[in-house]
């Protein structure tokens, strides 16, 4: 029950300045029609609840499962399937996450179709599939997270020179909307689960930074596929 009272406070404390403040200018400055004023109160108490229910989820069952995930894949001893599963789950929860839904539908919107928001959707989650199986690597073989992000973003900055200028924006949007309320927490969870048992407890910090990485992937992967479009 104090779990459910901890969400509930944290949610409420993120929503309802936003809800106060179009609530003002509703009465002050705006005046919206009457008819989008309440389905926008509507959508508030829709979202805060919804929030509170996925945060509770959230540590509930997706942190502890894509720990435990994480230090069993270890054990198997089996380099190519702790690389698969990574792959696998970073994809996956890639295609879940509402964020990238959100910004594939708006990019899909105001291209006209141009660029379809499925064909978004599996590009973003193709890069951070491909980027977490790296990071599996990297803990696996202890490499510099320092490296693996200076040429990452090397890379990035050299592809930008041949990306058609409106891909640009739209990659680093959605390398950002990598780091969404599914995404993160399955990642990290993972990261750190894969660690605890390769590098022990105490190097358990060797498990982060994978976010970072993972955000680099879909960026490379918009801009590959501007090239593609372009």
């Amino acid at each position: 029950m104090e779990q459910v009272k901890e969400k509930i406070v944290e949610v409420l404390s993120a929503v309802l300045p936003i809800t106060l403040v179009v609530i003002l200018l509703q009465f002050t400055i705006i005046w919206l029609p009457m008819d989008v004023f309440v389905q926008f109160l509507i959508g508030a108490v829709m979202v805060t609840t919804g929030l509170i229910l996925f945060l509770i989820g959230v540590e509930v069952g997706l942190l502890p499962v894509g720990e435990m995930i994480g230090s069993t894949l270890p054990k198997t001893k089996k380099l190519w399937l702790l690389v698969l599963f990574g792959f696998i789950f970073g994809f996956v929860v890639t295609v879940a996450e509402p964020d990238v839904r959100v910004l594939a539908l708006q990019v899909d919107q105001v291209s006209g179709g141009a660029v379809p928001k499925n064909i978004l959707i599996y590009s973003v989650a193709l890069g951070v599939g491909l980027f977490v199986a790296l990071a599996m690597l990297r803990i696996i073989f202890n490499i510099s997270i320092t490296l693996l992000l200076f040429i990452g973003y090397a890379l990035v900055f050299l592809l930008a020179l041949f990306t058609p200028s409106h891909f640009a924006p739209i990659s680093f949007d959605s390398g950002g909307v990598t780091t969404g309320p599914i995404t993160v927490p399955f990642i990290v969870a993972l990261g750190v689960g894969v660690a605890s048992v390769l590098r022990g407890k105490s190097s358990s910090g060797d498990g982060f930074g994978l976010v970072a990485l993972a955000s680099i992937g879909p960026i490379l992967a918009v801009m590959l596929m501007g090239v593609l479009y372009g």
